[in-house]
């Protein structure tokens, strides 16, 4: 079976689902890695953890929260952190109340640098989806966010 076939009747609908869903995610990735990367020097990873961070309330989050939006383990996106804070982008500010709790801030530059890349992003989102019907999209949509929790 190519990839642009329909599963046999007989196939693990799911499982054909999941490897279809994989192998786009891979494609998808490196679309977004290479225009972010060549146009501001970002990957998509780096880019979706500046959105997280701009989504939120003060634009900053506890490490841990992050995490949990970005679905990797803290020392994961510790080590995401690290180069984004030492070009700028990112801060860390500690809790007033409580020294064991650390948060990650958007700076002015981060932000800055996001609404550039933001519209490089929306661009290739379109791009990737041009021809994709607004109904699909929408149940899709709908079912990936159930799968992501």
């Amino acid at each position: 079976m190519n990839d642009h076939t329909l599963p046999s009747p007989d196939a693990d609908g799911a499982l054909d689902f999941c490897l279809r869903l994989a192998r786009a995610q891979a494609l998808i990735v490196r679309r977004f890695d290479s225009a972010l990367g060549n146009l501001h020097g970002l990957s998509f990873s780096d880019y979706q953890l500046l959105y997280q961070l701009q989504r939120a309330p003060g634009a900053r989050l506890r490490r841990i929260d992050l995490a949990e939006r970005l679905a990797l383990t803290a020392s994961g996106v510790t080590r995401s952190l690290m180069p984004l804070e030492k070009i700028g982008l990112v801060a860390r500010q500690a809790d007033a109340r409580d020294a064991r709790v650390g948060y990650a801030v958007l700076t002015a530059a981060g932000q800055e640098l996001l609404g550039h890349a933001s519209a490089t992003a929306q661009a290739v989102g379109r791009e990737l989806l041009q021809d994709a019907p607004a109904e699909q999209l929408g149940a899709l949509s709908a079912l990936l966010g159930r799968l992501a929790g």
